[in-house]
């Protein structure tokens, strides 16, 4: 359990680092590819927690965030490309 324990030590200094590349971003594309990064660390830290507390609620909600993650992710790159969400 110590090195899940690291592991998720590791991930949790990492989040500051990419919430400040998602605020100060030169460029839209910069705070996405942040918020990519953001998601995919906290679904990272929800399988560890579930694996630690043996319980498989937290890759329930692992799995709803990567799917919200994926899908916010084409929208933005599709609003980002075209100008209009919904053309």
């Amino acid at each position: 359990m110590i090195p899940f324990t690291y592991a998720m030590i590791a991930l949790a200094g990492v989040i500051p680092i990419v919430l400040y590349r998602f605020v100060r971003g030169p460029s839209i594309p910069d705070r996405v590819v942040a918020l990519e990064a953001l998601v995919s660390i906290v679904m990272a830290l929800l399988v560890l927690n579930s694996y630690i507390q043996g319980s498989s609620v937290y890759i329930d909600a692992a799995l709803v965030l990567s799917i919200f993650g994926f899908i916010s992710t084409v929208a933005i790159a599709k609003y980002l490309v075209r100008g209009d969400l919904f053309a």
